[in-house]
């Protein structure tokens, strides 16, 4: 199982290299480390198990956190509207995005930085993404807005940027031109 410990943090060279491509078919153990990652996120939210374990709750998840240098990232969340975003993705690529932006008002965390950094993290307010799941199926999926910036922050980890890159170093609280905050 999963947990805190297992997480690198700011600092560790994996978050700064570019994540190699996985192979697909997935090896057993790639697909084992994917369904870890998912249940590790889905554990984080649970308050009891959460608890228990010591975990901070997390919506997502990139190999590169756990100083794994692959491309696999996993996402497990429930939107405003109850709709469930749960993946264990492979490879996952942006292949176009809105010039709209968006940013969450309250700023980005992530589970590999122990501090908290204030400022807005300008993202695209659409995307599109093309992966394979853990079955070797092809996945395309259009995301917007909280969805789009949690795939988003994590395909940043499979290339080495962290959020906190993105913020205006100037002026953090500077709304992004051409913005839309999400609350």
């Amino acid at each position: 199982m999963i947990t805190m410990k297992d997480i690198v943090r700011e600092g560790h060279p994996s978050l700064r290299k570019t994540a190699k491509e996985v192979p697909v078919p997935l090896t057993e153990e790639d697909k084992t480390l994917l369904q870890e990652m998912l249940t590790f996120l889905k554990n984080s939210q649970d308050e009891e198990i959460a608890k228990e374990y010591g975990l901070r709750a997390g919506v997502g998840l990139a190999a590169p956190q756990l100083g794994i240098e692959k491309r696999l990232i996993a996402i497990h969340f429930q939107d405003e509207d109850g709709k469930l975003y749960s993946y264990g993705l492979v490879n996952p690529k942006i292949i176009s995005h809105s010039v709209e932006g968006t940013y969450l008002a309250s700023g980005e965390g992530c589970l590999s930085v122990d501090r908290v950094v204030e400022g807005y993290v300008p993202r695209h307010r659409r995307i599109t993404i093309t992966a394979t799941d853990t079955d070797g199926n092809p996945v395309k999926l259009r995301l917007k807005g909280y969805p789009a910036i949690v795939f988003q922050h994590e395909i940043d980890h499979l290339n080495g940027v962290m959020f906190y890159d993105h913020i205006n170093k100037e002026n953090p609280f500077a709304a992004p031109d051409n913005s839309q905050p999400i609350e």
